[in-house]
Order: C-alpha cells, then sequence, then structure tokens
C-alpha cells in the first residue's frame, strides 16, 4: 500500500486514437497526481490491489459544463505493480496479460452525463488484450485553478466494474480463486494547454 496514491496514471488504460475538435479546449495529465488502480477478489475473501505505473490520459472540452467532454486513458500494461515481484511477472505472460503482444490497456469515453454535486456518468469503451468492451463509470469531475501553477485544472475519479471474462483474461483461473469481476479506479489530474 506504500506508494498506492503515487500512481503514475491513473483503467483503465485506455486510449484509443480519438480526435478532438480543434474548438475544444485540451488538457494534459499531471501524472505525479493521477492514477489507474484495480482490485480484484482473492479466494472470496480478501481484496488484492495493483496499479500501473505508466499512464497517459488527455481531456478535452468546449462547453463550460462540461458535457461534451472527452476523456482518453492509457495505461502500458507492463507497468503493472500489485507488490509482488512474483505475481507481476505471471501476470505479464502468455496466458495472463500477455504484455509482449497487448502492450496496452485503453479507455475512450463516448459520452458524459453531468449529474449533480461534480458527480458524473461516463461512458466509453476499453480495449484490453486484444478486446474491445463498452464500460461505464461513476465518479466526479471537479475544475479550478491550480494554486501553484495557475492553470485551469479539471480532475476526475471514476470507478467501475468490469469482468475478465469479457477480455478472455486468465481464462483457465478459476474465479473462485481469482474473481470475474474487476474494480478499476482511474484518477486524472490535468491542466489546461
Amino acid at each position: 500500500m506504500k506508494k498506492q496514491f503515487l500512481f503514475a496514471l491513473p483503467v483503465l488504460a485506455l486510449i484509443g486514437l480519438m480526435s478532438f475538435n480543434s474548438t475544444m479546449n485540451t488538457y494534459e495529465l499531471d501524472g505525479a497526481h493521477s492514477g489507474l488502480r484495480f482490485g480484484v477478489t482473492h479466494m472470496g475473501m480478501s481484496t488484492v490491489e495493483g496499479f500501473f505505473t505508466k499512464c497517459s490520459s488527455k481531456f478535452a472540452a468546449s462547453k463550460e459544463d462540461y458535457s461534451d467532454a472527452v476523456i482518453n486513458f492509457t495505461a502500458e500494461v507492463a507497468s503493472i505493480n500489485t507488490f509482488n515481484e512474483y505475481r507481476d511477472k505471471d501476470l505479464l505472460a502468455e496466458g495472463y496479460f500477455d504484455s509482449n503482444k497487448f502492450t496496452t490497456i485503453e479507455f475512450n469515453s463516448t459520452g458524459v452525463k453531468i449529474l449533480d454535486n461534480h458527480r458524473v456518468m461516463i461512458l466509453g469503451n476499453i480495449t484490453m488484450h486484444g478486446v474491445t468492451k463498452p464500460a461505464q463509470f461513476m465518479g466526479t469531475l471537479k475544475t479550478g485553478k491550480n494554486l501553484m501553477s495557475g492553470k485551469e485544472t479539471v480532475a476526475y475519479h471514476m470507478t467501475g466494474t468490469v469482468k475478465r471474462s469479457d477480455f478472455d483474461l486468465m481464462p483457465k483461473l478459476p474465479t473462485a480463486i481469482v474473481s470475474d469481476e474487476v474494480e478499476i479506479t482511474a484518477n486524472g489530474e490535468l491542466s489546461k494547454m
């Protein structure tokens, strides 16, 4: 848990090549204040977490309420860290993430629904292990000025669940040992370019 909050991030992973409209304001990621974390249930009891240390994200919007926001996110699979070197090596191998063949996990938003009190629903697609599936995240979207740089800043916090079986991830690993459901938490702090 030591460096769990120092993710270089934020994945769920996540960015397919999506074009940004030239009239949109674009923002770049502050990796020191962002991260992508995941968690699975082990043996039906404890939660085992990990994160990706190499991530990138883009954010763009033209409307003041950010209802047309486009959020893209990418994580490098080889940067996985579960605080266990032996497990990380297994996860990168063929039969698991197969990081030599599938190098990134990408998320591309397809829509943002503004709710209340900074709450948002973010819809999009995740591409992982060569498979693309729709995904839905609940979270918050906040804006303001960075007190240190003075730049306009947006910050998102997203949580959601995907099934590893939908991505043909670790099909031989019984769900009694590692849950099919994978909880994803993505945090991004981005400054206007």
